[in-house]
Formats: structure tokens, C-alpha cells, sequence
């Protein structure tokens, strides 16, 4: 059964969190009385399509479906869970939860607030336990970091489920351990906020110098390996004590102004505008945000290749979903191919014609040999233990195309087999279309001596077992030939 999220608010935090879920396969109706709320939300859509799915190396579920809704009670119906990302206005946010827990009683809410606590949030509710912050960072679409925020008022139950819809859509749940305005997130960065106004005021840097010092410097740490780690190296072989011993007396210099605030008035506000418009006025916005998700999806993606930091949670949530796929799969012989893998054309697959790419037929070969591998009980702890299938000779053909998003199947006929040797026939299917076909001759070789040699007694039975429910099975269609020969 599909799920359903309500989101309350469509701007751009709100049209983030609608393509987090909906690219996660949940439904979701939409709220917000701006008449041009569709049109935005369309736009973070078209964004996030280009980007989430970048970051998978397993199928996206299908999307869920978005409507819009004239009142909350109608976009509230049937959810099961609403992330509220109304204005910053604490009438307005109890206004909405009231309509909210009339409509749907029981409903989980989750507020985006950037600052106040949950107890505020709260306050004049009939069932203040529902509600909660799941405060996000933007793009939220990319950024896993969601700070869950309760009061004491909250149940460990509604924490916990709060948490677990958070991990369901890739995120990472960050439990606040006390209530604190602005959370931890929002405050370290006030801090740094307020610190870089004034080196604008004094003239000490514009907006692009202090912007460099970031994304050329510390910026890069911070971002897979944060604020005590980056340090702890810093202090060297002895660590974060000799860090501490080095730099703590600088706690005691006037370095910053941290403790004062440059007045906020018109002049400030020119100051910072005009620089940021000559720093970045050549850009529309739509282009800055596409600009910002390919960077985000190559250090994310690099991040994920080391499962380090946010990677982590990246590898973790496919790995879920995987799951459900490998379920799909078949797991014993039978009397035709077996269905061994389901894929998607992501963007990283595609070429400039926006087709799959010539590299990706031979992975997409790779991840349906092997899950048969696997299933014969030649998989990594097979090849562990020093013994493997080398491919020895392959033919590919190409027979339709593949295009960005479209979900695949591969499946292994066995058209030969012995001890030492099997000979597999693939199809990668698009529906019933067959988009490609990778005859292969794969070799069993003990790697420590380098030669051929007989399978394991436990993988040649389980793979002697296919090979003949395959035995009667016709040979396919293109099996043994070569380029440009005839049909015969």
C-alpha cells in the first residue's frame, strides 16, 4: 500500500520535502494558498529528478503521485504523516496544526522551524505529543540531516516514529537531546552568520572572499568530517589534547564579535546585496540550484564510495531498498530464464544523446551474473576463500535503446555447463522488450594458482541444477553469433 505525506507550505523548503517523498514512492498532497504554488513546485521537481536518483545505485521506487489541495483538511486526508513548512510565525503554525489535528486527529506532525522549540509549537494543542520539529537543511531533496526536536510532552513512541519515517526516505535523523531554540544546526551557523556581517561592515572582505575562504578551505573538511574530528587531526599524533592545549588560549583573544551584532539597518542590507548580486547576479536562480545539486551529488557521491559521513547514510538507505529488489528475484532453478535483476537507468548511466551508455550494458550484465553467482553459492565469501568464475569471452548485442528512468530486467538462461565452464545468455529487458542480449563464457579458476579448475562440489550442484531445468529450453535467438553474421 502506498504511503501518504501531507505538506503544508510549498515553498522552498516545502517543495523540497514533497520531492524527498515523493521520489521515495510516497504520495503526497500539497497545501499552500500561493496561486503560484504548483508552478514552484514543479520547478524544485524537475531539479530533484536530475539529482536524488543520482545518488541511488539501486532503483528508485516509482514516484508517488502529487496533488493539490483548496484546504488543509482535504490534503491532510488519508496521511499518514505532515511536514508543516508554513512561515516562521508562531500564530500562523498553531492556526495550522488545529486544522490539522480537526481533520486527520492522530495525524504525526513534523514543523521545518528553523527556530522554535517544540514546547512553543505545542501550546493550546489538544494533542500536543504529535507534534514535533523535523527541522531539514536545504536542498532537502540531497541533504539527509533532519533535526528531530520534542518536548518532554513527547512520547519515546512518536520520537522513534518520527525517526523511522525520516530513515524511510533516506535521511538522517539527528535526536536533540534537549530542547533548544534553533536547534544545533541553525546555531553554529548564526554564529558564523553573524561573524561574516561584520568583516562586511568593517570592510575586513566582501561576500566572495568570505564565501572562498569557505569552499576553498575549511568548508571542505567540514563537510565529511565536521568540526571535532577536523580538529582532533589537527593536534597531530597526540590529538585532540594537543589540540586543545595549542589553540584553547586563542579562546581568550579578541578574534571575533560573536557576543555583538552589527545593526541591521538599510545600509547594511545594500552592503550585502550589492556584493552578493556582483558575485553571483550572472546566474539566474533555477541555475545556481542546479549548479549546487551536481556538486552536492559528486561530493556525496564521493563520500558514498569511502561509506564516510553523509555516504553512510546514503549506502544505508540503497541497501534498504535493495532489499525489496532482491526479493524480486528468483532463487532456485526452474524451466526458463531466471529473473536475477532489476535495475534503473540513472543519471549517471546515460550518455549525450540521453541514452544508456555502451559501459552500462556490461555492468548491468555484471549485476545479473552476479546475483546467479550468488544464488549458486559463488558469491565474495566464495571468492574469499580463493576461488571464482572469470569471464572468459562475451558478446554483446544491442537491440533497443535505454533511456534516463527506464527500469530493466536482467535474466540468465544457462545454454551450457560443466565443472569448469558455464556458458550464460542475458537479457536485458525493458518490459517485454529485449534491449540488449550478453552471451558470456565464464571459467571457474582457483586464483591462487591461476588455472582452471573444478567448482566447488556444493556451487557445480547448485549450478548443474539450472543447466538442466535450462537443458530444454530453445536456444535463443542470436546464441553463438557473430558481428554482422546472417541469421540463419
Amino acid at each position: 500500500m502506498t504511503r501518504k505525506a501531507a505538506i503544508i507550505g510549498g515553498g522552498v523548503i516545502g517543495g523540497g520535502w514533497a520531492a524527498r517523498f515523493l521520489l521515495n514512492g510516497w504520495d503526497v498532497g500539497v497545501f499552500d494558498p500561493d496561486p503560484q504554488a504548483e508552478r514552484k513546485i514543479a520547478a524544485v521537481m524537475a531539479n530533484a529528478r536530475l539529482a536524488l536518483p543520482a545518488l541511488s545505485d539501486v532503483p528508485m521506487p516509482p514516484e508517488g503521485k502529487l496533488t493539490f489541495h483548496g484546504t488543509i483538511g482535504e490534503a491532510v486526508e488519508g496521511a499518514e504523516y505532515v511536514q508543516e513548512s508554513v512561515s516562521e510565525r508562531i500564530e500562523l503554525k498553531h492556526k495550522v496544526y488545529a486544522q490539522l489535528q480537526q481533520s486527520n486527529p492522530g495525524v504525526l506532525i513534523g514543523s521545518s522551524t528553523s527556530g522554535f522549540k517544540a514546547s512553543d509549537l505545542q501550546k493550546g494543542s489538544p494533542a500536543p505529543e504529535n507534534i514535533i520539529v523535523a527541522h531539514p537543511f536545504n536542498p532537502v531533496y540531497l541533504l539527509p540531516l533532519s533535526e528531530v526536536s520534542g518536548s518532554p510532552k513527547n512520547t519515546p513512541e512518536t520520537i522513534a516514529k518520527t525517526v523511522q519515517i525520516m530513515k524511510d526516505i533516506g535521511m538522517f535523523p539527528l535526536v536533540i537531546r534537549h530542547e533548544i531554540d534553533a536547534f544545533i544546526g541553525n546555531r553554529f551557523l548564526e554564529a558564523v552568520w553573524r561573524e561574516a556581517l561584520w568583516m562586511l561592515k568593517d570592510g575586513i572582505a566582501t561576500t566572495e572572499e568570505i564565501d572562498e575562504a569557505i569552499r576553498m578551505g575549511f568548508g571542505l573538511r567540514w563537510g565529511q568530517m565536521g568540526l571535532f574530528e577536523t580538529y582532533r587531526i589537527a593536534g597531530g599524533e597526540a590529538g585532540m589534547k594537543h589540540f586543545m592545549a595549542q589553540f584553547g588560549p586563542a579562546l581568550k583573544w579578541p578574534w571575533t564579535k560573536l557576543m555583538d551584532v552589527p545593526e541591521f539597518n538599510d545600509e547594511l542590507v545594500e552592503l550585502v546585496s550589492s556584493q552578493s548580486d556582483a558575485q553571483s547576479g550572472m546566474y539566474g536562480i533555477r541555475e545556481l540550484e542546479r549548479i549546487r545539486d551536481q556538486n552536492l551529488v559528486g561530493f556525496l557521491r564521493a563520500l558514498k564510495e569511502r561509506n564516510w559521513g553523509a555516504g553512510k547514510v546514503l549506502r544505508e538507505h540503497d541497501a534498504a531498498r535493495a532489499a525489496l529488489f532482491h526479493a524480486a528475484t528468483d532463487t532456485g532453478p526452474k524451466s526458463e530464464p531466471l529473473v536475477m535483476a532489476h535495475m534503473q537507468v540513472l543519471p549517471g548511466w546515460i550518455d549525450y544523446n540521453g541514452h544508456m551508455t555502451e559501459s552500462r550494458y556490461y555492468f548491468a550484465n555484471s549485476e545479473t551474473i552476479d546475483a546467479f553467482l550468488r544464488l549458486i553459492g559463488a558469491g565474495m565469501d566464495y571468492v574469499a576463500a580463493g576461488q571464482s568464475y572469470y569471464s572468459a569471452e562475451t558478446h554483446i548485442r544491442h537491440l533497443g535503446e535505454a533511456k534516463l528512468g527506464d527500469r530493466l530486467t536482467g535474466t540468465v538462461q544457462i545454454i551450457s555447463a560443466d565443472e569448469k565452464r558455464f556458458r550464460s545468455f542475458v537479457r536485458i529487458q525493458k518490459g517485454d522488450e529485449v534491449v540488449a542480449t550478453i552471451e558470456q563464457l565464464c571459467l571457474h579458476v582457483n586464483m591462487a594458482e591461476g588455472k582452471t579448475v573444478a567448482a566447488a562440489p556444493e556451487v557445480w550442484a547448485n549450478l548443474k541444477a539450472i543447466a538442466e531445468a535450462h537443458a530444454a529450453l530453445p536456444l535463443p535467438e542470436g546464441a553463438g553469433r557473430a558481428v554482422g553474421q546472417k541469421k540463419g
